[in-house]
């Protein structure tokens, strides 16, 4: 039996990307006075379409989207190569990570926030509704 229809192992996951994703930019920051060294990235929806665009999956409907959860990851780190900011070859750009980390940090936390109503709904229900 699947809780909520998947919803808190799709949470789960994208927990993960949002991990990965700040992993990715405090390697960047940390790494900002490293001479030759090139930013990462974690993309999620280009592995997405490229991931569904090989994926075979049974439809009852043609109209039916063809899309299978078998996948290992998501999303990838992709390094930036085709850039230099600095002239010692780096090109992580402090202002732009800190802008991401950010981002990334609202996102997080909103996906904390309906996790955590999902328990506490699941928690209700095992209380009777008190």
């Amino acid at each position: 039996m699947d809780l909520f229809s998947g919803t808190i192992s799709k949470l789960q996951h994208s927990l993960d990307y949002s991990t990965a994703k700040n992993n990715a930019i405090s390697n960047n920051i940390s790494n900002v006075d490293t001479p030759g060294y090139k930013s990462q990235n974690v993309v999620f929806k280009d592995t997405l379409e490229n991931t569904m665009a090989t994926i075979d999956a049974k439809r009852t409907n043609d109209r039916h989207l063809s899309f299978n959860q078998s996948f290992s990851s998501p999303y990838r780190y992709v390094t930036n190569h085709s850039t230099t900011y600095n002239h010692n070859g780096n090109n992580v750009d402090v202002d732009k990570e800190m802008a991401e980390l950010a981002k990334n940090q609202i996102y997080y936390n909103g996906l904390i926030d309906r996790i955590n109503g999902k328990f506490g709904s699941l928690q209700t229900v095992i209380r009777g509704g008190n």
